[in-house]
């Protein structure tokens, strides 16, 4: 499998913008004004969107792991990282790429509550956007996941592939 490149400089551009706005932010916290309210409403929102994307990492780096086959995106505006192939994909496969995604939200939860301030907007933000993909994590994808693992098919829809069904098999 080739490495999405691409992706990856994006998102590594996307968090060197979110730094530079923690730097802004902090350089003007304080100080009142719009500029100042702006600059933590761009860094907290950015940094709520950081974490969402070392999530879509984490899944990546599962699927890789459990050697999966996954289907990168044509370009980086996509709405998903990959697309896992559930049609080519085995239970276990699907397991660890759930599991990789799981395991990159942990990560990130206790790295943002250990180093994010929560005494300012931008931080609190952040946090609260977090806990917001937290909860769609919980509620979206944590049910199919504890599906497959009692047993039951891998999923299909929106960041899943499979082939469509020609007509004889209809």
């Amino acid at each position: 499998m080739r490495f999405p490149w691409k992706l990856a400089l994006r998102d590594a551009g996307l968090l060197a913008v979110t730094l530079a706005f923690w730097g802004v932010e902090s350089a003007l916290r304080g100080s009142g004004g719009a500029a100042a309210a702006g600059a933590a409403l761009l860094a907290g929102s950015l940094t709520g969107l950081c974490g969402y994307l070392v999530h879509e990492w984490g899944h990546l780096t599962g699927a890789w792991l459990g050697r999966s086959v996954v289907h990168l995106p044509e370009t980086v505006f996509a709405g998903f990282l990959f697309q896992f192939d559930s049609d080519r994909n085995r239970r276990s496969q699907f397991l660890a790429m759930s599991g990789g995604g799981f395991l990159a939200t942990a990560l990130v939860v206790a790295l943002f509550l250990a180093v994010l301030p929560r005494d300012v907007l931008a931080g609190q933000l952040a946090l609260g956007i977090t806990a917001l993909g937290v909860l769609a994590t919980v509620v979206l994808e944590f049910p199919p996941a504890w599906r497959v693992l009692r047993g039951g098919p891998l999923p299909r829809g929106a960041a899943y592939h499979s082939e469509a069904p020609s007509p004889a098999d209809a």
